[in-house]
């Protein structure tokens, strides 16, 4: 039987942290920049834990 493909459209857009959990990027940092406060990007430029329903099919499309 062969391998399972991975999804790669979501091993591009999450990736997987140490003890297993899967963060993301954030969203609203791609333009219109110049009129958000400085503060307000800072913390969108974070990247995010993903939500537990999610990771569950995340991890699925990842083949985890």
């Amino acid at each position: 039987m062969p391998k399972m493909k991975s999804n790669s459209a979501a091993s591009k857009r999450i990736r997987v942290t140490g003890s297993g959990k899967l963060m993301h990027a954030g969203c609203a940092m791609r333009h219109n920049l110049e009129h958000k406060s400085a503060r307000k990007r800072r913390h969108l430029s974070e990247d995010g834990v993903l939500a537990t329903p999610q990771s569950k099919n995340m991890k699925t499309m990842l083949g985890l």
